[in-house]
């Protein structure tokens, strides 16, 4: 499964959100899935609950088991809130959360980076994962070792400027040359399938493809990317909401933050009841690969923060002087009015 299309595809559509809906998926690394229906996350009489609607990034993973988990555990439920887990629309998650057709949504650092930049108020409420977990992959027999080695192989992408900045910064760390690397388009192919028809490696999330490559007995090197920068261990995914939301109707944004923290807690305190609670929610899904992916992933969830969702200010500093660095933002933005933790428990 591809998660995000062109960043700069992506930006356009927003800055068009207050006029009209416009067509993008958002950009970044691959996953390997196919696509599933929209799942409605509530059921019976919530006459005196508040409905509320949450969309999703991409098609249902374990980056959202806490969503999930929150719905099935009734913690939602607990704070006055009949919660929807929706799928995005033909202009992307990010466009439905600025525009206020739905109040929650999953996003990501560089996109809400980007869309700062726009004048788009969207506000990052919670980091899902503390640390990035994604990297370039490669089948083993490519004998990609090290960003070096990228050298006189052939990139599978989407086509943004973000994917050759990011491959220029670690290649850079390793004495070695960006130019020499071949960039094609996958389209809609997957990781599976395009490593054996046209690429040697693609940007993909661990948690994801790179243990479905374990569970095929398909062995990869990963090379994470945090791992040769600093400015790289951005957060990725993200909560996000917009300004509007924040300023008329912080009990809402508070009660969600509190039913959803526990929902990641207990994803992270139970990974096989919460994976089993995501397959029963989108009986689509893999189960195997499901229940091996939340137990990789769910001690990343918190990792070394003291608690689930804390953002730090160095992270979206560091991260967004990288981007103006690289000519990826127009210019800088306050980093401080681009995410809170006001709104995590204490």
């Amino acid at each position: 499964m591809r998660w995000r299309k062109m960043i700069g595809l992506l930006l356009l559509c927003v800055t068009l959100i207050a006029i009209t809906a416009c067509g993008s998926k958002e950009a970044g690394p691959a996953q390997s899935n196919g696509d599933t229906n929209t799942e409605n996350s509530s059921e019976g009489d919530n006459a005196a609950l508040r409905d509320v609607k949450v969309v999703l990034d991409w098609t249902p993973n374990t980056n959202h088991t806490g969503l999930y988990a929150a719905v099935d555990q009734g913690f939602y439920e607990a704070e006055g809130l009949n919660v929807e887990i929706v799928q995005p629309g033909a202009g992307g998650a990010d466009t439905m959360v600025a525009s206020n057709e739905v109040p929650f949504g999953v996003s990501y650092q560089e996109s809400v980076t980007q869309a700062r930049t726009q004048g788009v108020p969207l506000v990052s409420i919670a980091a899902v994962i503390q640390h990035n977990t994604s990297g370039f992959a490669a089948p083993t027999d490519r004998n990609i070792k090290s960003p070096k080695d990228f050298e006189g192989k052939t990139y599978g992408g989407w086509g943004s400027p973000v994917e050759e900045a990011v491959m220029q910064s670690i290649m850079e760390g390793e004495g070695a040359d960006v130019s020499k690397v071949k960039n094609i388009n996958m389209g809609d192919a997957d990781f599976f399938t395009a490593v054996k028809r046209d690429i040697d490696f693609a940007w993909i999330f661990y948690a994801w493809t790179g243990i479905e490559a374990e569970l095929r007995g398909e062995p990869i090197d990963m090379l994470y990317v945090k791992d040769y920068s600093e400015a790289l261990d951005y957060y990725t995914p993200v909560l996000v909401t917009n300004e509007t939301t924040i300023q008329n109707d912080p009990e809402l944004v508070k009660a969600f933050m509190k039913a959803t923290s526990e929902g990641y807690q207990y994803a992270i305190d139970h990974p096989e009841d919460a994976a089993n609670i995501l397959i029963k929610a989108v009986p689509d899904l893999d189960k195997d690969l499901v229940l091996a992916s939340q137990k990789w992933l769910s001690p990343k969830y918190t990792d070394d923060a003291p608690r689930w969702g804390e953002q730090k200010q160095e992270v979206w500093q560091n991260y967004t002087d990288w981007m103006y660095s690289k000519k990826l933002l127009d210019e800088q933005i306050d980093v401080s009015k681009a995410y809170t933790n006001d709104f995590l428990p204490q």
